[in-house]
């Protein structure tokens, strides 16, 4: 069984095709046609023109959404790395379907729906609207033994993928991620240790507000599971196994499968960025159809942005977790997409187009470059 969900992730994998040039180019184009300053609207210009990529289309459709929420427990809460224990983590999960956790009150706002996903609670679930997913009862305690087989972290990710391929057959044209679980910025921040290569101390913050001595003890122990472990960065396998969370793995698996099903996934924060990272080391196109939305509060955020080579919208030093960053981002994106549909052309409006000037230096810029380079070659 292994051996076939690992073959099937790398076929998976290999299927995905770069986002659509063409649409792009077209995108830009009609922003740049819409009377108003080029590039007025910034980096929603660019989100929206990546969606454009996605879709194949630069008739683009974002009237659907939904906030994914991967809900898993950590058995390295054993260690007294929190403030709560394992149970609020079943109690929150509940509270997602009933529709009164912070995310579903943004999410009703913003016009979307919440999905929430038992991918590996510990206590008992009851409420129905949860999506039975469970791998199992929480990982294993990662400073003693691997947090998951090997078999459970493909799971977990093929979960996320079924649930992209699901989403999209069923109409939504935009998802975003979102977490719930007591103990994962621990192993978060363990994941973001080794795939970052920084200092635990570096890329390790307080979770849900840790005292100094909590914090401490929080680093020694994602210290002594790497040191344990000692897992490969160049594996993102061995590092879900290991320091990984059921939670961190179904999210890289509903990135995987928006890069599959080309459907747009928005990020939320620091957990959704350590799943983000460990997607691009199995497909590094799956950047090219993720949507950053914030600039998460804990301190490994601003370098796996980086190291994804994407930049946050909203820098509103947020912590809640749930996808709620995420779900920011979406008021925002229909914003300007209503500009992007429904605003005048200056061919509409009989008014001359700006010209860009920047594009025309850039250009200059590249000429000048390439003529002297072929001058000193002919020399």
């Amino acid at each position: 069984m292994e051996q076939y969900l690992e073959e099937q992730l790398r076929c998976l994998c290999r299927s995905v095709r770069a986002a659509d040039d063409r649409a792009v180019e077209a995108a830009k184009h009609h922003w740049d046609g819409i009377a108003k300053p080029l590039h007025g609207l910034g980096r929603f210009e660019d989100l929206l023109t990546k969606v454009a990529g996605i879709q194949n289309t630069e008739d683009i459709r974002m009237d659907r959404k939904a906030v994914v929420v991967f809900c898993a427990d950590n058995g390295v809460v054993a260690e007294g790395v929190t403030q709560t224990d394992s149970s609020v983590t079943a109690v929150v999960t509940e509270n997602f379907a009933r529709g009164i956790a912070s995310v579903n009150r943004m999410a009703s706002v913003a016009g979307a729906d919440v999905i929430p996903v038992d991918i590996g609670v510990m206590g008992e679930i009851k409420e129905p609207g949860v999506r039975n997913c469970r791998i199992a009862n929480g990982t294993n305690n990662m400073r003693k033994e691997p947090a998951m087989s090997r078999e459970q972290a493909l799971e977990a990710i093929h979960t996320g993928i079924r649930l992209a391929s699901e989403l999209k057959d069923t109409g939504y044209d935009l998802l975003a991620v979102g977490e719930m679980g007591i103990g994962n910025t621990t192993t978060s921040s363990a994941v973001a240790s080794v795939l970052l290569q920084a200092p635990v101390e570096i890329v390790t913050g307080r979770g849900a507000g840790l005292s100094n001595a909590g914090l401490e003890k929080k680093i020694e122990v994602i210290k002594e599971a790497i040191a344990l472990h000692h897992p490969d960065p160049e594996d993102p396998m061995a590092v879900l196994e290991s320091v990984g969370g059921f939670d961190i793995a179904g999210m890289c698996g509903l990135m995987l499968g928006g890069a599959i099903y080309r459907i747009p996934v928005v990020l939320d924060g620091l957990i959704s960025l350590m799943a983000a990272l460990l997607a691009q080391k199995f497909c590094p196109l799956v950047t090219d159809f993720l949507l950053p939305s914030h600039m998460g509060k804990e301190p490994a955020c601003g370098m796996a942005m980086e190291k994804l080579g994407l930049e946050a919208s909203i820098y509103g030093n947020l912590a809640l977790g749930e996808g709620t960053g995420a779900v920011m981002l979406f008021p925002l994106l229909d914003m300007a997409e209503a500009v992007y549909r429904e605003n005048s052309t200056f061919e509409d409006i009989h008014v001359g187009a700006y010209q860009n000037f920047e594009e025309d230096a850039a250009q200059k810029t590249a000429h000048t470059e390439t003529d002297s380079f072929e001058k000193e070659e002919q020399a």
